[in-house]
């Protein structure tokens, strides 16, 4: 007891004493009002005093202390981040038990999975409520830089296990609904809206993953706001995850390809973002002997994630290519044909193009394949038109678009009302 109130003295912070009356095994209570800031400096001067660490050390917090000197000791001390031990405890407690963890997951899966299935964003953002992913994220993160491998394994395995989990159970709930009177018949998963933006990601979605491993590691060490961090890791990692496994259930490769590729580098840049800001927040194993072994294993993890991401964001810049080549495409016939529209309503001709198809995949981009167009023609009845009309529609075409077409001209006759 006399270590700690001699650190005390020597930190200028105030304290009372409790003898210890009943056991007999601790000689008395310290109790040590402070500003949250000034919690780990003085826990880092108890142990540089010798303080046993059989001893235990209660960190709570007080609503409101209202006290001048507690005012005089917040003013000497700034900051706003928690201690080492505080942000440790609060990331076991954000991990919830393993049989907790999954069956929220496994739940969130499945509202999400039928979010997707409705085009309803309401409801995969009502799952993402539910969702228990920001406690692994930042378990994982945290362990490392506090040199905790137990707590830093356990967040890697609640993660990678998560991830196959909720795969596995949007693929069962796929593979159970397809085909049923729930789904029109020939149900066309890459059709729908919501599943067609998670096949289609760009590297737009590397800056929500990047923000929201910020976000936590941000809410962790103020604690603020929590709930709507751990919803924006969540919205990050089930929806595509959920994505992955119903391309599974319709046997769409290409659908779990984008989908698990945008869940992978969504989760290796949470973890990433987490990891870099708390080892620059300044927190560290408070044995000044394990900080190296902790930085190598930070830094050996940075690389290692620095390296995934930069192989998965390629993938990405090459979805987000050949997402924007095709609707490039798609625009420039559609203005072609309204501009031809024109021309020929000006010259007299009432020939009216329509684009009725374009069948231009994101595969095709890299494959080589031509484009098909189809174009639907309107003509009055009666007028001629030249034998090598669709060649000349082709030719307006690829000159517009720059890319080798393959045109289908289909003539239908009209009469339209005076």
């Amino acid at each position: 007891m006399d270590l700690v109130l001699e650190a005390a003295e020597e930190a200028g912070v105030d304290y009372t004493v409790s003898r210890d009356t009943d056991r007999g095994e601790f000689e008395a209570l310290v109790s040590i009002p402070v500003p949250p800031p000034a919690v780990e400096g003085l826990l880092a001067d108890f142990r540089a005093a010798g303080l046993d660490e059989r001893s235990y050390t209660v960190v709570t917090a007080a609503e409101t202390i209202v006290s001048e000197r507690a005012d005089a000791l917040s003013t000497r001390v700034s900051g706003t981040r928690i201690s080492r031990e505080e942000l440790r405890s609060r990331a076991v407690d954000l991990a919830p038990a393993v049989s907790t963890y999954f069956s929220l997951l496994v739940v969130s899966t499945a509202i999400a999975t039928a979010g997707l299935l409705l085009d309803s964003a309401a409801t995969i953002i009502g799952a993402m409520v539910v969702a228990p992913l920001m406690g692994p994220a930042l378990s994982a993160s945290v362990g490392v830089v506090v040199d905790d491998e137990q707590l830093a394994t356990r967040g890697v395995v609640l993660q990678g296990v998560g991830l196959v989990v909720s795969i596995a159970t949007a693929a069962v709930i796929g593979w159970a609904l397809r085909g049923t009177i729930l789904l029109p018949p020939g149900f066309d998963i890459t059709t729908v809206p919501q599943i067609h933006e998670r096949i289609t990601p760009n590297l737009l979605a590397l800056f929500l993953a990047l923000g929201s491993g910020v976000a936590a590691v941000v809410s962790l060490t103020r604690n603020v706001g929590s709930v709507l961090v751990g919803v924006a890791i969540a919205v990050a990692l089930v929806p595509p995850a959920a994505t992955a496994g119903l391309g599974i259930a319709w046997g769409r490769p290409e659908v779990v390809l984008t989908a698990g590729t945008l869940v992978l580098v969504n989760m290796l840049s949470i973890n990433f973002a987490a990891l870099l800001l708390l080892w620059l927040s300044g927190y560290r194993p408070h044995r000044t002997a394990d900080i190296e072994r902790a930085y190598g294993r930070l830094r050996s993890r940075i690389v290692v994630l620095f390296v995934a991401i930069a192989i998965l964001t390629a993938v990405l810049g090459g979805v987000t290519y050949g997402t924007y080549r095709t609707a490039a495409v798609e625009h420039d016939v559609r203005t072609e044909l309204e501009t031809m529209s024109e021309e020929r309503l000006a010259d007299g001709a009432a020939l009216q193009f329509r684009e009725l198809a374009v069948d231009y995949e994101l595969v095709d981009v890299y494959t080589g394949a031509e484009p098909m167009v189809t174009v639907l023609v309107e003509r009055p009845p009666g007028e001629q038109l030249p034998d090598d009309f669709a060649t000349d529609v082709r030719e307006r075409l690829e000159s517009a678009t720059g890319v080798d077409l393959e045109v289908v001209v289909e003539l239908v006759e009209t009469q339209r009302s005076g």
